[in-house]
């Protein structure tokens, strides 16, 4: 079974679109997901394509040199401090590049609050063709496979899908038999990374186990079949859609460089789906 492969930006934070772009191709990948979406976070860059005409110009030439379609952008979260005004022109920039996906997740749990602001988000993807795909994780405001069920329902837009990553639904408790008994309707791609079982396995930091999750899901995923997560049983359930892999790990970078673990990601994951029967 052919499998086809997006870099998410999370696996090489900080690089600019025409240099992810660039590193995407030459590693073998079949699509790049952009942050084009400002996260707010201190020293973190930013790469407005909607106000930067020739960030945006740059890009749209990668894109054509390296003939890498753009699969999605991120990330259209769903929190009571952001104005999600802000997401608009990034959807029309991102959808004059061709991308089909956005990346969204909420943070909030007021339920009437986040179901009433996915659906404006939803709308507003939707006028320029692209597909608001939300992902769930243990510690936000929807955290599971079942809540983001009960979400899509809710909103019952053509529109909007549910985003597995295999990091947290594996510490979100999710199997391949619950992924199984879900109807595909509701996914279009993946993020694809490994890690440790849960909390209890991960780094302590300054001898204080404390918010582990958040820093293993930012800074220390693990390579394809290097962690606890049952990888292969959830592809196996799932359907062929795009596997985005989203793979920081700071000290792999700082031993591969940032292409070399982007190869790193791409070439284990196939490694171990071949090795489960899973890719040709």
């Amino acid at each position: 079974m052919k499998r086809k492969y997006s870099l998410a930006y999370l696996t090489i934070p900080g690089v600019d679109p025409v240099e992810q772009i660039k590193i995407a191709k030459e590693c073998g990948y079949d699509y790049v997901s952009l942050r084009t979406i400002p996260m707010h976070l201190p020293g973190e860059p930013e790469f407005l394509l909607d106000k930067d005409p020739a960030l945006f110009e740059a890009t749209k030439a990668a894109l054509a040199e390296y003939d890498m379609p753009l699969m999605d952008i991120e990330l259209a979260r769903v929190r009571p401090d952001l104005n999600i005004d802000e997401y608009k022109p990034a959807f029309e920039a991102a959808a004059k590049l061709g991308a089909t996906d956005v990346l969204g997740s909420i943070w909030t749990r007021d339920k009437s609050y986040y179901l009433e602001t996915a659906a404006k988000i939803a709308e507003d993807a939707k006028e320029f063709g692209l597909n608001y795909n939300i992902e769930f994780l243990p510690w936000a405001g929807v955290r599971n496979l079942q809540e983001g069920i009960s979400l899509i329902d809710n909103l019952a837009k053509e529109n909007v899908y549910i985003m597995v990553d295999t990091l947290h639904a594996g510490r979100a408790g999710v199997t391949g038999q619950e992924l199984g008994r879900t109807d595909s309707k509701y996914f279009r791609f993946m993020h694809l990374c490994d890690g440790p079982a849960g909390p209890d396995g991960d780094v302590v930091l300054d001898n204080i186990k404390d918010d582990l999750m958040l820093y293993t899901a930012r800074e220390a995923r693990y390579y394809v079949g290097d962690g606890d997560i049952d990888i292969a049983s959830m592809i196996a359930a799932m359907p062929n859609i795009p596997l985005s892999i989203e793979l920081p790990n700071l000290k792999e970078i700082e031993a591969r460089g940032r292409k070399g673990h982007a190869q790193a990601c791409i070439d284990k994951a196939r490694a171990y789906f071949r090795a489960h029967g899973l890719e040709e």
